[in-house]
């Protein structure tokens, strides 16, 4: 017994000395081009007469389609000649995250510079096709709040929890400083419509303009921040790595006839043709860029630097009518309370987050339903979405993609004029935990495209839940029919449910 626990000990304790992150050494000091130097290439000479048309806005386009999202970054990265900043949380290698590093590699063999930071938490199974990437010459790879010991990368939830649990969930893509994409869309196949399981619906916005810019200076501070490692800091990146490695695990993946056809139907999107016929595309207003400073990740209390200041500050308070699209809808005690004196101001109130039957995470839902009867108390209108609406709604795209699959969208709208878009959820994580960022846009059409959305395609693809005469829960279904039975639950379900709510979670949902 002695020596077991002498073993197990020593074990421990090679993990927590073993694994502890190296000190940041020899960065590189790169940045984004400037606006003059980018001038000559293609979308340099495409977009400047367009621009010109809107001084002092910035033009956008909403991506709701999911093949539509999937291009318009296949789109940027080609079209790129000088420079590629990307930025994202989650990166699978399955079928669209392999096309998209090919993509970048591809890039780089034509001279452009690609820099690529992705939080660790989402590259599982990636160093390889990593390290392949970062020793190109034109190529760097960073890992934001990397874990260490790569064959058992969670054991830093061990040793050192606090940290490990906060992470960058900034999604972004930019192009030649010139055009850029941000919303709520990871890289993987769920995002972009191209396999057989769970599909999120979700929405970014693609944008030229000054707001470009504004992005572009963000990217550098992450890049440069304090918890951001060069890959080679963190992963053996001296292999050989045979340079069609990437080419050939694409080959592997899409054998089926369902992404021979998904790659055809790549090849005929509409929004490449429009764009590289050179038709604008665009909506134009002001637009903000909001996002957490990323050094403050260690110490988020700092509010004057997070993304909750820059809300109230580039928002204010509503008054007229919030409308909120989230995923992962957990107000808390303080949001709660925030939300009902609005309602109470005579704000009027409408949420869209995911049924329990949508949701891919329970322990979420369970955060959400904890506050939903003292919601609707308050006459807040809240709306669950179904898992999967019939093919007549699927066509009602709305502002958030195509009904169906999970809910995945991060928008609220205020006051008929006011529209965020980006990774943002209403839960603690989002406003506590992890780094966030997106635009406010400034457009009263796009807000009334939010209004209207929530007034007919909503309605048609989610349940809303209301009190009864005596106050029980009970749901309205899209045909018109009324349940006391939450749509999705079952007697282990709810069980399981109930062990969850008892947990002191939700600080982490």
């Amino acid at each position: 017994m002695f020596v077991k626990a002498s073993l197990l000990i020593g074990i421990v304790t090679l993990m927590m000395t073993g694994c502890s992150l190296p000190k940041l050494q020899d960065r590189t000091n790169s940045t984004y081009p400037t606006l003059e130097s980018v001038l000559d290439t293609r979308l340099g000479q495409k977009l400047p007469d367009v621009l010109l048309q809107h001084p002092d806005e910035s033009g956008f386009y909403m991506l709701k389609d999911s093949m539509e999202a999937f291009s318009s970054r296949l789109l940027l990265i080609a079209a790129a000649d000088k420079s590629i900043d990307i930025q994202y949380y989650i990166w699978r290698k399955d079928l669209t995250g392999l096309l998209l590093l090919q993509s970048l590699y591809d890039a780089a063999e034509r001279g452009v510079q690609v820099r690529l930071l992705l939080d660790d938490h989402g590259t599982k199974g990636l160093d390889n096709w990593l390290t392949l990437l970062h020793q190109h010459p034109n190529i760097e790879v960073r890992l934001f709040n990397p874990f260490p010991w790569r064959s058992f990368k969670l054991s830093r939830f061990i040793w050192d929890f606090s940290l490990a649990n906060r992470r960058m969930h900034n999604k972004s893509v930019i192009s030649d400083n010139l055009a850029a994409i941000v919303g709520g869309r990871n890289i993987g196949d769920e995002y972009f419509g191209a396999t057989d399981g769970v599909l999120f619906n979700d929405a970014d916005v693609l944008t030229i303009g000054p707001i470009v810019e504004d992005t572009s200076k963000d990217f550098d501070i992450y890049w440069h921040s304090a918890h951001s490692y060069p890959l080679e800091q963190i992963v053996n990146t001296n292999r050989n790595i045979d340079e069609n490695y990437i080419n050939n695990s694409i080959a592997k993946n899409k054998n089926n006839e369902q992404k021979e056809q998904y790659i055809q139907a790549l090849k005929e999107s509409e929004l490449i043709k429009r764009v590289m016929d050179g038709e604008d595309i665009f909506s134009w207003s002001y637009i903000q860029l909001v996002s957490d400073n990323p050094n403050t990740l260690a110490e988020k209390s700092e509010y004057k630097n997070s993304i909750l200041h820059q809300f109230e500050s580039t928002i204010g308070h509503p008054k007229i009518n919030l409308e909120i699209i989230s995923p992962y809808f957990v107000p808390g005690k303080s949001g709660a309370k925030s939300l009902i004196d609005m309602k109470k101001a005579g704000v009027k109130i409408r949420v869209l987050t995911n049924s329990r039957e949508a949701t891919d995470v329970s322990a979420v839902h369970t955060g959400y339903a904890r506050y939903r009867k003292q919601l609707l108390n308050a006459d807040i209108e809240l709306y669950e979405m179904q898992r999967d609406a019939n093919d007549d709604t699927r066509e009602k795209a709305g502002i958030f993609g195509s009904s169906g699959g999970s809910l995945h969208a991060k928008i609220f709208s205020t006051d008929h004029k006011r529209v965020f878009v980006g990774s943002f959820n209403f839960d603690p994580r989002s406003a506590h935990l992890n780094t966030e960022m997106g635009y406010i846009i400034h457009n009263k059409s796009l807000a009334n495209e939010i209004d209207e959305t929530f007034n007919s395609e909503i309605p048609l693809s989610s349940f809303k839940p209301v009190l009864d005469e005596k106050g029980n829960l009970i749901w309205i279904l899209p045909d018109g029919s009324v349940t006391s039975k939450e749509p999705g639950s079952s007697f282990f379900g709810n069980a399981y449910l109930w062990f969850l709510s008892i947990l002191p979670i939700e600080w982490m949902l």
